[in-house]
């Protein structure tokens, strides 16, 4: 199997195209920038919203299967007027580029997607083919385009919502605050926003499971563990860390910093991925303490 990975040079596509390595599967990454960052594995420089280029690469390396993980995520800076054209030419459009190449191609593909395609009401874990998007955010908006488009032009696809992502190679909440809880004594974090996070170390585990099948459609994919808010993943970042810093729970009015709406309700309905026959994520807090370890290595 020869397998293309976009987005090489964030968290998620570091960790997948290391994870197919290790299982001896042919992978080709790539990233817009011109620089390798895959200590010697072949990578080709790619900018997605460039169609033909798109067509060319996909045409040249003639993969199995796609794993589509570059995005625009800097979820407050798509809210800026000059930034909305940008953010949806990579999340929709250059989406949109992939999957034709890949419908031309006859090959799978998997689309990394996110929770914020859903409008964050309630209490109830969305489904994954809960069909009533809603999002708040460009970057949500953005991000159901894609899902659209893969959906609409492949039968060979695999969606896969994730939320809260952490991953070694990248910034992510846990650096954060490591970061502040070492400058300061306390830290004011948002309490009424839930989910469960997503370690890119074990979701590339999942996906190099997925692209091996056949078992197509919409799938969530967080860690197991529970829901939370951040505020309860802070306290255990720092329980973890062996870090004193006193966390304070405020609701997101109160905190009141962000550009973009968040989702109030980032619970994920996971049980779709053992019914097809998938092996959940390991639970957050295992995921956390294995995290902090690698960062240390």
């Amino acid at each position: 199997m020869r397998v293309f990975v976009t987005g090489v040079g964030g968290q998620l596509g570091h960790d997948v195209i290391n994870e197919l390595q290790q299982r001896g599967i042919e992978a080709i990454g790539s990233d817009i920038s011109a620089d390798n960052p895959m200590n010697g594995m072949r990578y080709l420089p790619l900018d997605i919203t460039d169609r033909a280029a798109v067509v060319r690469t996909l045409n040249e390396v003639k993969p199995d299967a796609v794993i589509h993980c570059a995005a625009w995520t800097a979820v407050d800076l798509a809210e800026d007027e000059d930034k909305k054209a940008l953010v949806r030419a990579v999340n929709a459009d250059g989406t949109r580029h992939i999957a034709e190449a890949c419908r031309d191609l006859d090959c799978k593909m998997v689309y990394i997607s996110t929770d914020y395609v859903f409008d964050g009401r309630g209490e109830t874990p969305w489904d994954p083919d809960c069909k009533d998007y809603a999002p708040l955010s460009v970057y949500g908006q953005t991000k159901l385009e894609g899902e659209l488009a893969v959906s609409s032009l492949l039968e060979k696809y695999f969606i896969v919502r994730i939320a809260w992502v952490f991953g070694v190679n990248g910034k992510n909440f846990i650096k954060t605050m490591l970061n502040v809880g070492k400058k300061y004594d306390t830290v004011r974090v948002v309490c009424d926003q839930v989910g469960t996070p997503t370690y890119t170390l074990d979701l590339a585990v999942l996906l190099a499971d997925m692209i091996e099948t056949e078992r197509y459609g919409y799938y969530h994919a967080t860690n197991e563990g529970g829901f939370i808010s951040w505020y309860d993943f802070t306290c255990e970042i720092f329980r973890q860390a062996g870090y004193t810093t006193k966390v304070v729970p405020v609701t997101t009015a109160e905190y009141g910093l962000s550009k973009a709406a968040r989702p109030f309700n980032s619970r994920l309905d996971k049980s779709k991925l053992i019914r097809e026959g998938f092996t959940p994520l390991p639970t957050w807090q295992d995921a956390l303490s294995r995290y902090l370890k690698e960062m240390k290595e």
